[in-house]
């Protein structure tokens, strides 16, 4: 008697029907009609996360976690800032541009008097900060509001906005491979997904 195998479901991928991939880096425009918005509204928080995390190109855990004291010496918040990455272990140094500052000293009013150690706290009482899932939410509502597809768009949009402008005034990779943290130069063009007519065009402009 024949006996027929019995078929195992297959499970589902975890990405079926969603968009994968790498999410876009904001343009120059989009930031700054986000940063109109947050301003107008004096949405202090959300403003100040959103500048610190195009100046500083950290990753959403980094970022989420950052001490007062990491961004400010005394009352003053610093010209530059030195954070050790959660994924690597190593050091990486980012600057912290007027406008930034400036929305920082405005938050950090409502923060001090709560005593917090972290630069963005939870409102949830069982953390000590603003998790990457709520820093997420976030920066999908921000793209919402000024009418860009948010599924386009992540936190990762935020860490590749001020890089991706960086590589293309200058053409730097080494520069923006130091401001990532990555240890690996393949990792910076892979990240930026830089095309190969790219590559050629800076190989182009250099001359032995």
């Amino acid at each position: 008697m024949h006996v027929r195998p019995v078929c195992k479901s297959r499970p589902i991928p975890w990405n079926k029907g969603l968009l994968v991939g790498q999410k876009k880096p904001l343009q120059p425009k989009h930031v700054w009609s986000i940063r109109v918005r947050l301003e107008v509204a004096q949405m202090w928080r959300d403003l100040s996360l959103f500048n610190l995390a195009i100046d500083s190109k950290l990753r959403a855990c980094d970022l989420v976690r950052l001490r007062v004291d990491e961004v400010c010496s005394g009352a003053r918040v610093r010209v530059r800032a030195t954070v050790v990455q959660k994924k690597t272990g190593r050091p990486v140094q980012f600057e912290i541009t007027e406008q930034t500052r400036t929305s920082l000293e405005i938050w950090l009013r409502s923060i001090r008097t709560t005593g917090s150690r972290h630069l963005f706290p939870s409102r949830l009482h069982a953390r000590p900060h603003l998790s990457t899932r709520q820093y997420s939410r976030l920066v999908h509502r921000w793209v919402d509001s000024i009418g860009l597809e948010s599924i386009s768009y992540g936190t990762h949009s935020m860490r590749r906005t001020k890089a991706t402008q960086i590589y293309r005034k200058t053409g730097n990779l080494r520069a923006v491979q130091l401001l990532l943290g990555h240890t690996k130069l393949e990792s910076t063009v892979r990240y930026l997904g830089i095309e190969v007519d790219d590559a050629l065009n800076i190989a182009e402009q250099i001359e032995l």
